[in-house]
Parts: structure tokens; C-alpha cells; sequence
């Protein structure tokens, strides 16, 4: 299959492309403003899918919108036509089509004669009115918010919230995108009026999202990783971060570190416990204490292991021999007091998750010999 891609290197075509390529469609047209219209006849003409991306949202001249979003839209159903390509085309509008405003009026035009065009030709057309899209390769003070407040928090550059109530819908890019492959492979989403839309769609006030972003970058230095289980919080975080500047990517951790060896809290997740990695020298032994409520999972990554534990009411001493090479997990339960010893002539290399992040002044940790 050849797709042509208009917009190639925008930011939705350049994701688009990216993800084509990952499902190995590799045939693919990128048109942009850089390419000649001679070029764009030739992928008119040879197209068997056709995503149209390329529009005007910031035109220094008002009249450049039409030009951008009608006039060009309308060269390249002139060249489809001419070469009497039968081919699908898929067409993102904007949500502000249905606003009176030069952008939205432009939008709507080329909404329009599209659909003109698929009536008259027997092209089949999707057209996508999207609302705000957000993700990696948006670029900053351009259309899109989030790709703002991202870029000037992760940079520590200051942000402006004209009104933090106004409420906005947001779609992610990796939505955007898988729907617009669905609608390639027969599987639009569509509603009643004819317009297209991607399913997975987010409403949130401005002011919050300019705070949880500011949360992201307050709490990366602590290691603390937001709650994934909420959709739009998981997409944001991946986002803000790949606006972090190369050279901000490494955070450094405080290795505790003794004669023993060394403990280290990597992340911390709230309502989720931590993570952390114990490196245990060889023939030494940590632990000989217990939990009331705190449980925890012990990962051998390297070396060789053996814990032991027992119930704190009973002298029955159970004990598992573990190593790198066959990685397991071994529960540690509350009430059992228990001890890690090296029985290898390495470094033992221990990942512990905990299910509560660490408190001081409640470590729930009592001494007692296993």
C-alpha cells in the first residue's frame, strides 16, 4: 500500500509516519511545504490512501488560513481527480470548525469540499474534527498548551494561565494516531453527523493542568512516580518528560552505604510502595527484623542468596536459596522476621519493593534474629 501523508513533518504526520512504519506500512509519500507541486501530482496519482494533515493554525496574515486550509486542500483534490485516483482520504479538521472565527471558517471550507468531493468522485472520506492534541514533537507557543506548559516547566521557564476554569478536551497523539490507522483498515469511529473522532477523550480545566505538570517536575527530584492508573495523568507525565532538556535526564539517588554494602530508594510511588535495590557484600547478612504491616518483595538480579525467615511466634525457620541466574520473587510477609545473607563471592544484588513508600517517623521496622 502507498499512503501519502501531507503534513509529513508536523507534529501529528511525523507521529502518524513513526507508527506506520512500526506496523511495517513503508510505503510512505511525505509531502510538506518544502516539496514541489510537481511532486504531489506523482503521489496523487499513485496513492492508495491518502492522510491529509497539512494545515494553517498560526498565520502571521489572516488570509493565509484559507490559503492554508481551503486553497491548498482544493489542489489536492484538483490532482486526485485528474489522475482519477479512487483512493480513501482522510481529512483532520478542528473542533473550532463549528466556531465562527478565520481558523474554524477555513477549517470548515475545507470540510466542506471534501466532502463535495466525495460525493461527486465516490472517494470515500473521513473527516476528523480533533480537539486539542498533545504529546511528544508538539511544538512549544505554537497551538497547543500542554506543549508549552511542558516545554517552560521542563526548562524552568515561567508559564501564564490566563483562566485556570476554562475547561478544555484534550486528545493524546498515540490515540489520534492508532484511530487514524483503524480508519485506514476499515474501522472509523464515526458518529451520527458524519464527522470521525477518536474515542478516548479528556476534559480538564487549564489551571490543573499547569499544576500537575509543575507536580511532575517537584516530584521527579524526589523520585516520585504520579499514579498511572489515571489514563490522562499516565499520557501527560510521558509528555512532559519528553520535553526535558538531554542533559536533565539523569536525577541522582543517595546511595546509603556502609561496610555491609549499600541500600538505595529508587521510586516512590504513592499508593503503590517503593522500589529500591540493596547490594549486600559477600558473606554478609542484612535484615533481622520484622513488620507489622509492611510487606515486601525481594528480587536476586546477581549472585546468590539465601533468605531466611520465620513467624515471630513460632521457631520453625524457613528459607529459599536464590540467585541471579534463575530470577524469583520471594514474598515477605508482615509478621515474619527475616534476614538476607551473600553466599556468593560477588555482590549481591537485591531489588526490594516495599508496599508503602518509607516513613521515618514510622518505619514499622522491629529488631529480631531469625
Amino acid at each position: 500500500m502507498k499512503i501519502l501523508v501531507t503534513g509529513a513533518k508536523g507534529f501529528i504526520g511525523k507521529n502518524l509516519i513513526a507508527e506506520l512504519r512500526n506496523r511495517n506500512y513503508l510505503e510512505i509519500m511525505e509531502y510538506d511545504v518544502d516539496c514541489t507541486e510537481e511532486l504531489l501530482g506523482d503521489y496523487c496519482r499513485d496513492a492508495d490512501f491518502v492522510y491529509h494533515l497539512a494545515g494553517v493554525n498560526r498565520p502571521k496574515e489572516v488570509s493565509e488560513f484559507m490559503k492554508g486550509n481551503y486553497y491548498f486542500t482544493s489542489t489536492l483534490l484538483d490532482l486526485i481527480r485528474q489522475y482519477n485516483n479512487k483512493c480513501p482520504i482522510v481529512l483532520t479538521s478542528s473542533t473550532q470548525a463549528a466556531l465562527s472565527n478565520p481558523y474554524g471558517e477555513s477549517k470548515r471550507a475545507g470540510e466542506d469540499l471534501l466532502f463535495k468531493f466525495s460525493n461527486e468522485s465516490g472517494n470515500t472520506a473521513f473527516v476528523y474534527r480533533l480537539p486539542n492534541v498533545f504529546g511528544k514533537w508538539c511544538r512549544p507557543d505554537y497551538n497547543s498548551v500542554i506543549a508549552t506548559f511542558c516545554h517552560n516547566i521542563a526548562n524552568e521557564l515561567s508559564i501564564k494561565v490566563n483562566d485556570p476554569d476554562v475547561l478544555l478536551n484534550f486528545v493524546y497523539i498515540d490515540d489520534v494516531v492508532s484511530e487514524l490507522i483503524d480508519a485506514m483498515e476499515g474501522f472509523p469511529h464515526m458518529n451520527n453527523e458524519g464527522y470521525c473522532y477518536v474515542p478516548t477523550c479528556y476534559s480538564i480545566n487549564l489551571g490543573d493542568i499547569a499544576k500537575l505538570i509543575k507536580d511532575f517536575a517537584s516530584a521527579r527530584h524526589k523520585n516520585i512516580i504520579p499514579d498511572m492508573s489515571n489514563g490522562f495523568i499516565k499520557k501527560l507525565y510521558s509528555t512532559y518528560l519528553s520535553y526535558l532538556p538531554p542533559e536533565k535526564l539523569s536525577v541522582p539517588l543517595k546511595m546509603n552505604a556502609d561496610i555491609r554494602g549499600s541500600f538505595t530508594e529508587i521510586i516512590q510511588i504513592p499508593g503503590r510502595g517503593q522500589i529500591s535495590v540493596n547490594i549486600v557484600k559477600p558473606g554478609i547478612t542484612k535484615g533481622n527484623h520484622w513488620h507489622q504491616s509492611k510487606t515486601e518483595k525481594f528480587i536476586v538480579v546477581s549472585g546468590k542468596a539465601s533468605i531466611q525467615f520465620r513467624e515471630v511466634n513460632s521457631k520453625e525457620i524457613f528459607e529459599y536459596h536464590v540467585s541471579g541466574n534463575k530470577i524469583a520473587v520471594v514474598d515477605i510477609p508482615p509478621g515474619y522476621t527475616h534476614k538476607l545473607t551473600n553466599e556468593g563471592e560477588h555482590d549481591l544484588i537485591t531489588i526490594i519493593w516495599t508496599n508503602e513508600t518509607f516513613d521515618p517517623e514510622h518505619p514499622d521496622t522491629y529488631y529480631l534474629e531469625v
